[in-house]
């Protein structure tokens, strides 16, 4: 189980998090959410004591991660797979870590063939593709066989294949009973892996709860409509109580905050056309938006 209490972290007169309190618990596949600059990676080192926190305490399976005897079989973690001997072969780089814990040659072998780098085992990590590099990162947290596991982005690079087998190993892990935290900024892929969710912005807790809940509370549905006369249709919804109205094509309006029916009765009322009338689900990635709106650091200019 993973725990923080009151996290905070100033650089100078900067607060990069602030009285961050939650916990991580066994057998969930926990996602750490946040924009950029939200503080994800601050939070993430705190909790493996790379950075001291200014104020609060984080502790894994009871205890600070530093005072483990021997960190690597309770805790694994990948926060930047690269940072990796370049001129090493990805069996000897875990080879060198076993050795600082008594892990057997044959735990080595094991999770090559677990990450799909058997066959590449013996040439040097310089020459690794950014896939197969989070393949050995990947490999490097499990080598321990630890009860926690902490992934920082652990899907980039990965091909359709890559991103499937890292989605059944972090569930197949949260089943075995282990504490799975791991961070990402594909949506879509977290409201398929995760069970629950940690989302932060600016360094502050925004969210923790289940990926349902947070889809049914934030993220509102819309209605997509398709018609040739959108900007008279658009006109008229306008001053519909709570309506918000965007448009990425011409044609095509996304509707929120206005019912189905409303909608194709104010077209049939003025005669307007419809091509399409469909109510579309509410999204982790929308509610996620909805959530950070007030929390993002960095946006682009628009178009």
């Amino acid at each position: 189980m993973i725990r923080a209490h009151e996290l905070t972290k100033r650089y100078g007169g900067r607060t990069v998090v602030q009285d961050l309190t939650f916990t991580v618990r066994p057998g969930t596949v926990t996602g750490f959410l946040g924009p950029n600059g939200a503080g994800k990676s601050t939070t993430m080192r705190m909790l493996l004591g790379l950075d001291a926190p200014t104020r609060g305490r984080a502790t894994i399976g009871g205890r600070a991660y530093a005072t483990h005897p021997a960190p690597l079989t309770q805790v694994g973690a990948l926060l930047e797979a690269r940072s990796i001997h370049p001129g090493r072969t990805a069996f000897n780089h875990l080879m060198a870590l076993a050795h600082t814990h008594g892990i057997p040659r044959g735990r080595v072998t094991d999770v090559l063939a677990m990450t799909g780098l058997t066959d590449v085992a013996h040439k040097r990590v310089k020459g690794f593709s950014l896939g197969m590099g989070q393949r050995l990162g990947i490999a490097s947290a499990l080598l321990g066989d630890p009860a926690t596991v902490i992934l920082d982005e652990p899907v980039n690079g990965l091909d359709p294949d890559g991103v499937l087998w890292i989605r059944t190993l972090l569930k197949s892990l949260a089943a075995e009973g282990r504490t799975v935290l791991v961070s990402s900024h594909l949506m879509s892929e977290m409201a398929l892996t995760a069970d629950h969710l940690i989302v932060i912005g600016r360094g502050r807790l925004l969210a923790d709860t289940t990926v349902a809940d947070l889809v049914r509370d934030k993220g509102a549905a819309s209605v997509k409509v398709v018609t040739p006369r959108a900007h008279e249709l658009r006109a008229l919804l306008a001053s519909s109580p709570g309506a918000e109205l965007t448009s990425d094509a011409p044609d095509t309006l996304h509707i929120r905050g206005v019912e189905a029916p409303h909608i194709g009765r104010v077209a049939a009322a003025h005669a307007i056309p419809l091509h399409e009338l469909t109510p579309q689900t509410a999204s982790l990635e929308q509610a996620f938006m909805d959530l950070t709106h007030d929390a993002v650091e960095y946006t682009g200019a628009a178009a």
